[in-house]
């Protein structure tokens, strides 16, 4: 996906924003404050791998974000570290 996104607004995030509902709630509480909060100010080069890694199953990401495995794929090997250290899931649970 090489979608210019700009902001919140655009058509191109909202699209994103629905790519990002999982149907794991332990990947949700990760994805969707990291769209909101980060997203928008990563390098182009980390906006692609984070393309990259939502096109991911969910069976086969989530022992990456529980820090049981590492990917093979240094992209996404990098995508999801970011991503676990700049998000704080217990900040975000779901009422």
């Amino acid at each position: 996906m090489t979608d210019m996104i700009e902001s919140k607004d655009s058509a191109s995030f909202k699209r994103l924003k629905w790519q990002c509902r999982r149907g794991m709630l332990e990947l949700d509480v990760l994805f969707e404050p990291f769209l909101e909060d980060v997203f928008l100010t990563l390098e182009e080069e980390d906006k692609q791998r984070f393309y990259k890694l939502i096109e991911c199953e969910d069976q086969e990401i989530f022992p990456w974000f529980m820090q049981k495995e590492v990917p093979e794929d240094p992209d996404l090997a990098r995508i999801v570290h970011l991503i676990v250290t700049r998000v704080q899931p217990e900040n975000y649970r779901r009422v």
